[in-house]
């Protein structure tokens, strides 16, 4: 492994990783700090887990259907963008009718439907990724080196967003929760840009 190849993996992992960094910042802020110490290593698995099988389920995929990929990428691509945009929508507004509301729960990193939706809408842009690199010819053991560093940037992005947004609101409250999912609206339409 070339000292090229070792700073893309580095920068595929990074890359990938901001979002859930966001996400799990802005979906942490209904999580109090005391939970959220119990849980983050466990909320960052299934987010890592979830981000790293898209890659490579991208890459699998047009390994073994590059052909036909090829000819309907863009499609496919316009169709991922809109169910990123969709997902974090609905995140988003739920966070801020949550907050308007004076309730939590019904998004948050609290519950395994909340984690996997925020790995899930975190995670299309590696599905895409994951094609790029099928489509681009990368074989096995060029794929092993970025998913190891997508699965470690995408724990520790997890692990810090969490526990910045859960002591944001266990401090600010309903504001940060608002702001949150503005944000994650945001980022929803950032994907269809």
């Amino acid at each position: 492994m070339t000292g090229s190849s070792i700073l893309f993996s580095i920068l595929a992992g990074l890359s990938l990783s901001a979002d859930c960094f966001a996400v799990s910042l802005c979906s942490s802020v209904t999580v109090d700090l005391v939970r959220a110490r119990r849980k983050v290593w466990k909320v960052a698995a299934v987010f890592a887990v979830i981000q790293t099988s898209f890659l490579l389920a991208g890459w699998g995929a047009a390994t073994l259907f590059a052909d036909w990929l090829s000819l309907h990428f863009d499609r496919f691509s316009t169709v991922a963008r809109w169910a990123g945009f969709l997902l974090l929508l609905y995140v988003g507004g739920m966070m801020i009718l949550d907050a308007v509301r004076g309730e939590t729960g019904h998004f948050s990193l609290s519950g395994l439907r909340g984690i996997i939706l925020g790995g899930v809408a975190t995670s299309i842009d590696a599905l895409s990724v994951g094609i790029s690199f099928g489509l681009a010819g990368q074989e096995w053991t060029d794929i092993l080196p970025d998913s190891i560093s997508v699965f470690i940037f995408t724990a520790l992005a997890v692990v810090a967003g969490m526990l910045s947004g859960s002591a944001a609101g266990t401090r600010f409250g309903s504001p940060v929760r608002i702001a949150g999912g503005i944000i994650l609206i945001a980022l929803g339409i950032h994907i269809l840009l």
